[in-house]
């Protein structure tokens, strides 16, 4: 090893270092992280329901401006409230949870402003098809109160799909195309373990 490759070495040592320092880690907290949905039927009203499983996984590096978002949601967990409808959903004329029990989002391009993030490009995946699709990123905060043991950060996140372009096009005619997504967002800080000091010394 010459010696410029000796000193491009140690300044990668360095920087690489300085650049991750401020990139935090987030698992999605299932328990406050509920995906929904809202869409027209019969053109007079509008029919709501949500996923109940849902995890994954955020990165974000609010000084670099930047991050990567994960979710992945359980297509066999959809709730309407209807035990009859969410049968009928979980069919092959939907959501063919036999074949596709999940639906992602990835995204690894998040605009910032001002350190907040304010939305998420990225690739959806529904029913084996992939489309571009954006979220915009609202009312984003994080906060450790005092009784909890780690920094949890919240949004809302929300875009409107088509759902005739992931290939759920039957019952046109009772049901609309555009559907409103909204997802409630909570996820926890990954930190390392406490270290505990050995009282003997």
């Amino acid at each position: 090893m010459n010696r410029i490759d000796v000193a491009l070495a140690m300044a990668l040592a360095v920087v690489a270092p300085q650049a991750n320092a401020s990139s935090e880690e987030f698992t999605i907290d299932a328990a406050h992280t509920y995906p929904a949905f809202a869409v027209k039927h019969l053109g007079i009203s509008t029919q709501r329901g949500r996923f109940d499983k849902t995890t994954g996984r955020i990165t974000l590096d609010r000084e670099a401006g930047a991050g990567a978002i994960e979710i992945v949601i359980d297509t066999t967990s959809v709730s309407t409230g209807s035990p009859q409808l969410d049968k009928v959903l979980r069919g092959e004329d939907f959501f063919d949870v036999e074949k596709h029990p999940r639906m992602t989002f990835k995204s690894q391009s998040l605009e910032f402003n001002s350190g907040v993030p304010r939305s998420a490009r990225g690739e959806f995946t529904l029913l084996g098809v992939t489309r571009p699709v954006t979220l915009a990123i609202d009312h984003f905060g994080c906060t450790r109160m005092p009784l909890m043991v780690r920094t949890t950060c919240g949004a809302d996140a929300s875009t409107t799909l088509s759902r005739s372009a992931f290939g759920m096009s039957r019952y046109g005619v009772w049901i609309g195309d555009d559907v409103r997504i909204v997802i409630q967002i909570e996820a926890v800080k990954v930190e390392p373990p406490a270290q505990v000091q050995d009282p003997g010394g």
